[in-house]
């Protein structure tokens, strides 16, 4: 397998990537109507906006994963709140009148484009570039992950970053399980009440930038 930066051209098969493992670490796709709402939040403005920090992994059969990041999570999270978020607001109805446990799949990303949630202090602090990734079944268990996130972080650290952060869902125990053997760590220790997010990082320094008020999506 070939890992690449990737380019405007790789956007639609990485929201369908996105979507194909966007439930748990599996297929989401019979959760969700709009096809690209799992995408709009955690690969799109990635490859759109941090392309240096955007990466696919391809064989034969074409992309198979994806990674992308940045070296600033606070300003990230600055950015898309001035660039992204404004006109998917516009597209997608907040759905904050209607009970959490009422909400569809569709909903429950419509709130949170709407309400985005902020990566904790004391996780952004010591940790302050995060990434994702994704991999279809096909390039999984094959060592492609952990080359591809090899490459992203040579990449971040020349912006840079020397400690990253990713948010795992506590339901996705492989995904976890992989992290782990990648060097993250657990950090729930770090004040923040438990919830569906695992906070993990790496190399990590006691940062010194203003702390700000944060939440977590429960």
């Amino acid at each position: 397998m070939n890992i690449r930066h990737a380019t405007p051209a790789d956007l639609d098969v990485c929201y369908e990537i996105s979507l194909a493992t966007g439930f748990e670490g599996g297929d989401a796709s019979p959760l969700y109507a709009d096809r690209r709402l799992i995408g709009h939040i955690y690969v799109a403005p990635y490859l759109l906006l941090a392309p240096a920090l955007a990466f696919v992994v391809d064989d034969r059969d074409g992309v198979a994963g994806f990674a992308v990041g940045t070296a600033d999570t606070i300003a990230w999270e600055s950015r898309l709140e001035r660039e992204w978020w404004p006109p998917l607001r516009e597209r997608y109805t907040d759905p904050s009148c209607i009970p959490p446990d009422h909400r569809t799949a569709d909903q429950r990303r419509a709130f949170m484009i709407h309400h985005p949630t902020l990566t904790p202090s004391p996780v952004v602090d010591r940790f302050p570039a995060h990434l994702h990734m994704n991999l279809l079944p096909r390039a999984q268990r094959r060592g492609v992950g952990a080359n591809l996130l090899g490459v992203w972080l040579k990449a971040v650290s020349a912006h840079g970053a020397q400690a990253t952060h990713v948010g795992v869902n506590r339901a996705n125990a492989r995904g976890c399980r992989f992290w782990a053997k990648q060097g993250f760590v657990e950090l729930m220790d770090e004040g923040q009440p438990e919830g569906r997010t695992i906070w993990m990082g790496r190399g990590g320094t006691t940062g010194n930038r203003a702390r700000r008020g944060a939440r977590i999506d429960q």
